[in-house]
């Protein structure tokens, strides 16, 4: 049976004292942390088909991280819709 213990990052990571929802917050920072731009400025994840930096998963993984926290996010910051195998409109 294979092994079915996956290291995620953001289980070495200290939570935020203000966290109210910890599950989405250390999914998002994991999400987050494997759509980090390269120093191209490209997405080097292959879901994003090295789109340019925020890529869509990007930016909702940092709106999600906040929300975790209990912010509240302002307008300009909604986030950008997720289209499977093209880039957003």
């Amino acid at each position: 049976m294979p092994d079915t213990t996956d290291h995620r990052s953001s289980h070495e990571v200290v939570l935020p004292d203000d966290v109210t929802d910890p599950l989405l917050w250390r999914l998002a920072y994991d999400v987050a942390e494997a759509h980090q731009p390269d120093e191209a400025g490209r997405c080097p994840s292959l879901l994003c088909a090295d789109q340019s930096a925020p890529c869509p998963p990007l930016v909702n993984a940092e709106r999600a991280m906040r929300l975790a926290r209990g912010g509240v996010t302002p307008p300009e910051s909604t986030p950008a819709p997720w289209h499977w195998g093209r880039e957003a409109a």
